[in-house]
């Protein structure tokens, strides 16, 4: 598993952490029921704090991206549709997000930008 941490990101490293597991799931580089490194193995791979690995473990834990069990360590949980949308779409606000500021900073209409995204999504289709 890689995961590289900046120490000049905003983002708290306990987060940056998360943030690399949840991409690996979702783009498929962590398979569903595959073994992830235990805490201690990953903290001293990136020498990144036990805690801030524990941290990490547990929120992706809690919101059903890897099951811990004792003894057996922590696996990737089995794909949630319902999850993986909601990722996706947290995704695309924050595109939207950054299209609406650039929209309203160089005073573009909102239809045009309405025009280009049909027209881009009209062309993957």
């Amino acid at each position: 598993m890689k995961i590289i941490i900046s120490n000049s990101s905003s983002t708290p490293i306990y987060q940056q952490i998360k943030n690399a597991i949840i991409g690996q799931i979702m783009n498929g580089e962590l398979k569903e029921d595959e073994k992830i490194p235990s805490i201690r193995s990953l903290a001293q791979d990136i020498r990144i704090s036990v805690m801030t690995i524990k941290k990490a473990y547990d929120e992706l834990e809690q919101e059903g991206y890897i099951i811990t069990r004792q003894g057996k360590g922590s696996h990737v949980a089995p794909k949630n549709t319902e999850l993986a949308k909601e990722q996706a779409q947290k995704d695309i606000e924050m595109y939207i997000e950054k299209i609406v500021d650039i929209s309203n900073r160089f005073e573009i209409d909102e239809n045009d930008v309405i025009e280009m995204f049909k027209i881009l999504y009209r062309e993957e289709l």
